[in-house]
């Protein structure tokens, strides 16, 4: 409303059509406008991988979004926001499926050191005029993020190179867990192959269950909450910059958990390398024989006297 009058009586009045109105502001006002309806269906789809453009549409109409469904498909295609079709059955050797749906391993581990259970995960930052998006590893038992990356792409480039940094970084053993949720970025091939090459099992979290990775969601919640909210990131290079402070100098080595006793991921980890320190040279003394005073009269030859 404008001094009383609405958008029809002032076209009217100056003969306008709104037609004519609407377009002439989205040429001029575009560009907040898109941004508020791509953050709303970034928001959306990645908080439900498998919702398609028809349902989201529908989520985006209940939240007051005057948009159709094909507006909704062609920004969830700019953004490669494509939804992942569920199956009934997995069938590995079935040629419909293009990327192999591996079981949850995860929900019975027992932990009891570092690398044996890595989650993944992928969220988005927005910066002004853009989406970039965030792929963390995270080990679960010292919750410290030990790979990361940040690209424009949400594709698979953004989750190898996330995994890249953290195989650089721990050089596991074979027979680490990986787990995370069936999005095409962690199922396509060539993010198999590089586990498969380096030793370690694929897990992944069921259908619609978000508790299955409650480890990443954590993290992530825990950098919209401490980084990302109220922050105004110039451009990607500000973003990575900033959140890569956070991750290595902050979340790592200075902010305490309560699941760690109060202890920063790397306190934690710097603890645990001094235990399994001191454990194995008590393993080696043990194993040292021992030196008695005896020793040298118990190698003098004994000779018989003569009758």
């Amino acid at each position: 409303m404008q001094g009383g009058l609405g958008i029809r009586e002032m076209c009217e009045s100056t003969r306008v059509s709104r037609a004519s109105y609407y377009r002439s502001w989205r040429k001029q006002e575009p560009k907040q406008e898109q941004m508020a309806l791509r953050d709303a269906i970034q928001r959306l789809a990645l908080k439900d991988r498998h919702c398609g453009y028809r349902r989201l549409g529908r989520l985006l109409k209940r939240e007051g979004w005057v948009v159709n469904h094909k507006r909704v498909l062609r920004l969830m295609g700019e953004d490669n926001l494509l939804s992942i079709r569920r199956r009934r059955f997995v069938i590995t050797t079935d040629s419909e499926h293009k990327w192999r749906v591996y079981p949850n391993l995860a929900r019975r581990m027992v932990l009891s050191g570092i690398n044996q259970l890595w989650v993944a995960d992928i969220t988005y930052v927005r910066l002004h005029q853009e989406f970039v998006y965030v792929a963390v590893i995270l080990d679960v038992y010292s919750r410290r993020v030990v790979g990361w990356s940040i690209s424009r792409k949400l594709d698979s480039g953004l989750a190898q190179e996330a995994l890249e940094s953290a195989l650089n970084e721990r050089q596991p053993a074979a027979g680490l867990i990986h787990h995370s949720d069936r999005g095409v970025q962690y199922a396509c091939g060539d993010y198999v192959k590089r586990l498969e090459a380096s030793g370690i099992t694929m897990s992944m979290s069921r259908p619609g269950n978000p508790y299955d990775n409650a480890w990443a969601e954590s993290f992530m919640k825990t950098l919209k909450v401490e980084e990302v909210d109220g922050r105004h990131y110039r451009n990607l290079e500000d973003a990575t910059s900033s959140i890569g402070t956070f991750i290595e100098e902050v979340y790592n080595q200075q902010r305490l958990h309560s699941a760690l006793d109060y202890r920063s991921p790397m306190e934690f980890e710097a603890e645990i390398a001094i235990t399994e320190k001191e454990k194995r040279s008590k393993k080696e003394r043990e194993r040292r024989p021992v030196e008695t005073g005896g020793a040298e009269e118990k190698q003098r030859t004994v000779f018989p006297q003569a009758p």
